[in-house]
């Protein structure tokens, strides 16, 4: 029998072997560990952002002045990010790991006709490597999304017949084939194409959850209402119950499904109800005995009661695209917008999956909008506090022109261009953020610069954006430390240690109301300086920074050149642990 090579002992010798550049010893380990398996193959190609996140750390940085912000204290804090999805998912990485419940999204379809950009470039049909470049896109950017849905999370992917097939078959490896939940054909077009062999009229909208067995045991929930004819309801013997119709029996096919057979009230037949349940629902006034047949008596109570029935994958009736390339006209005449989705297809998609009506609903294709617009009609129909997370880049002016502007006049009001004035949705706030770059080498500069940057995004992840200038004595400086209080929330983040004693003794005093007080503290290390408010730690929480924001960027940034064969590097081994070590010179105290 062959001996089977020992892969481990070859890895460690291309690790020492000479002559190779980082690349090439890079790549022959990577085919060393590959392992052959059913799915899909293909060659991986790199993307520009990819390379610059080897070099720097992403963080988002708020417009002010694009904030639109309701008088409604407990309105929804929604957010639009302008950037590269693929940098804003690895800052999400940090705020949302886990709290994502709905994921939708519209990716490029791939179909060669300068729909899809990859490296700031058009991939066309004849480009020999056009799926590789999309499969390679799409597996970063779904890898994260992963990470961020909650355990009982959904994902809904419009995708047409350019992608599906390859698009099935890798969430099947990324969320795990046993949660795949549906593939769902919507009628996305009216009109037929003349030109073509056959008229696509349709696209697909791949289902996939974090948990399929989650999901299903809530499947009660997840129903699509019934519309209930109250016309066929009477009430002839004037029931009590209220109004009602016959429901039967017995019915076709009663032989074969095992059905008893027996006479009841002088007829015979194939009965669905045992003798013993039919002579109970007699003596209850159920049964109602016609001619020649026997019926059960279903009340509009019950009708009306009924959870519904479960969606089916063909959806004829969720909008076209015409129907949204419409609704984007009345709201911006002025913008062209090639195939915006309709917004019925995504309040389909969120009423189907969102229970509570306090889900948090991300969307990294955003283009027009349109989820976030579905987000904030739904919440003013059934009085939910969704709160949506959109990504878009900022080509030709997309987010800023349409994106936001789109949004932007769904919350204030508009009046389409028939002079129909439309009622603002003013019970929603939204932040608009830019993606920006820390270096990632951890020098103490660089750290202290990545915690002070990185305010915003403490902002998003704890959804507290109220600042306060005074906490206790202390009238803040923005340098020093900076204080978020809602009310009932609240957030304090100190950049410079040396205020953390006379902190800490101001925390003895206040009343946070019955809840701990967040603080986020720059520490050069992993310690969050817990001995020096040992006296009130009940009062608070302590994290770190920014080793938090480090060990969640590491799952997912891709490796830096010089690291790539030290993975048994910790982290801790690149930090100085001295808490004092290194400060600037000339440092403000």
């Amino acid at each position: 029998m062959k001996n089977l090579i020992d892969k481990s002992e070859l890895i460690s010798k291309l690790k020492t072997l000479e002559g190779l550049s980082i690349d090439e010893r890079s790549s022959l380990i990577g085919l060393l560990r590959e392992h052959k398996k059913y799915g899909l193959v293909w060659e991986d190609k790199l993307e520009d952002v990819e390379e610059r996140l080897r070099e720097s750390l992403p963080v988002l940085r708020e417009v002010k002045d694009k904030a639109l912000l309701s008088d409604e204290p407990d309105a929804p804090n929604h957010i639009l990010i302008e950037g590269d999805n693929l940098e804003a998912l690895t800052a999400l990485s940090y705020t949302h790991e886990g709290k994502i419940d709905v994921i939708y999204i519209d990716p490029p379809y791939n179909t060669g006709h300068s729909d899809f950009t990859y490296n700031d470039c058009y991939v066309d049909a004849d480009d020999g490597f056009r799926h590789s470049k999309w499969l390679s896109f799409m597996n970063k950017r779904l890898k994260i999304a992963k990470k961020l849905l909650s355990d009982d999370g959904i994902v809904f992917i419009s995708i047409d017949d350019n992608e599906q097939a390859n698009l099935k078959l890798l969430c099947d490896e990324i969320f795990n084939a046993k949660n795949f939940v549906a593939c769902v054909l919507q009628k996305s077009r009216e009109s037929i194409s003349g030109d073509l062999l056959f008229s696509p009229n349709h696209n697909y909208l791949l289902v996939y959850s974090s948990s399929f067995e989650k999901l299903f045991a809530r499947r009660n929930l997840f129903r699509i209402p019934q519309q209930v004819d109250t016309t066929k309801f009477k009430n002839p013997d004037n029931d009590p119950r209220g109004p009602w119709k016959l429901s039967p029996v017995d019915g076709p096919g009663g032989a074969r499904k095992g059905n008893p057979y027996y006479e009841f009230l002088g007829i015979e037949g194939y009965y669905r109800y045992s003798k013993e349940m039919m002579q109970k629902y007699y003596e209850d006034g159920l049964i109602v005995k016609r001619k020649t047949s026997l019926g059960k008596k279903y009340y509009l109570s019950q009708a009306l009661e009924k959870k519904g029935v479960p969606p089916t994958t063909w959806w004829d009736d969720a909008g076209t695209t015409t129907a949204g390339t419409k609704i984007l006209k009345e709201i911006l005449p002025e913008r062209e917008f090639t195939n915006p989705k309709p917004i019925s297809l995504i309040l389909r998609c969120l009423q189907l999956s969102t229970i509570n009506g306090k889900e948090k609903i991300l969307d990294f294709f955003a283009g027009s909008g349109t989820t976030l617009h579905a987000t904030m009609q739904l919440n003013a129909d059934d009085g939910g506090h969704r709160q949506c997370i959109l990504v878009t880049n900022n080509e030709n002016n997309i987010c800023e022109e349409v994106t936001y502007e789109r949004n932007k006049r769904v919350i204030q009001g508009y009046t389409t261009p028939k002079g129909v004035a439309v009622a603002g949705l003013k019970q929603n706030t939204l932040r608009y953020y830019k993606t920006d770059y820390i270096s990632r080498d951890r020098t103490q500069k660089n750290m202290r610069d990545l915690v002070a940057a990185a305010t915003d995004l403490l902002c998003i992840k704890e959804d507290l954006y109220e600042e306060q200038h005074q906490f206790g004595r202390f009238q803040l400086k923005p340098h020093l430390a900076r204080y978020f209080s809602n009310g009932s929330r609240h957030m304090l983040i100190i950049y410079r240690e040396e205020l953390i004693d006379e902190i800490a003794e101001e925390i003895k005093q206040p009343d946070f109301g019955g809840k701990r007080l967040k603080i986020y503290v720059f520490s050069p290390g992993r310690y969050p300086f817990t001995d020096n408010f040992r006296e009130v730690e009940d009062k608070v929480e302590l994290v770190a920074l920014p080793a938090a924001i480090y060990d969640a960027y590491q799952k997912v940034l891709p490796k830096r050149k010089e690291k790539l064969f030290e993975e048994e590097r910790t982290q801790e081994a690149t930090v100085q642990t001295d808490l004092f070590a290194g400060q600037e010179e000339g440092g403000e105290v």
